[in-house]
């Protein structure tokens, strides 16, 4: 059975990670869907958002990487998935998280989600935080995979700081 785990992983972190080894542990195949929102610009293009995620989850063969534009719910259909997989950090995640549940559930019946709360280790830690962190000066190499740390670092360069 293939899990979604939709998001913009912009850039992935640990706490991504962490949902997806356990996703893993639960369904056969976990579908990382990263989400082209055209409202923004994202600090990594999606090819490379692409690339990060496959050398985090060192190209696990049960991992699957996409893109998608548009509902949830019809890339779904296409797939023949029916279990969205999504982490949780605070109780302001689960109001939208659980909005949106039910939103999909009426547009696609039969379709659950699963929420995975996070690890301690991870609660606090987002893709937007961590991109300010990381462009701000900030050490974030305990909050994601060796190489998105580097490409943060590669980001920060051009801003003039040395």
């Amino acid at each position: 059975m293939t899990a979604i785990y939709p998001g913009s992983f912009d850039p992935i972190t640990n706490g991504h990670l962490d949902v997806i080894r356990r996703g893993l542990g639960m369904f056969g195949e976990v579908t990382v869907l990263i989400a082209k929102n055209p409202k923004k610009t994202g600090l990594f293009s999606l090819a490379e958002r692409r690339v990060h995620i496959h050398a985090a989850v060192e190209d696990d063969p049960r991992v699957k990487v996409d893109v998608f534009e548009g509902l949830l719910v019809d890339y779904a259909r296409a797939i023949g998935a029916k279990v969205v997989l999504r982490g949780l950090r605070a109780v302001a995640d689960f109001e939208y998280e659980f909005q949106m549940a039910n939103m999909n559930r009426h547009l696609y019946p039969g379709m659950e989600t699963v929420f995975l709360v996070t690890s301690a280790d991870n609660f606090y830690v987002s893709s937007s935080l961590v991109r300010e962190v990381a462009l701000l000066g900030g050490n974030i190499d305990d909050l994601v995979p060796p190489g998105v740390a580097a490409a943060l670092r590669a980001k920060k360069e051009p801003l003039g700081d040395p």
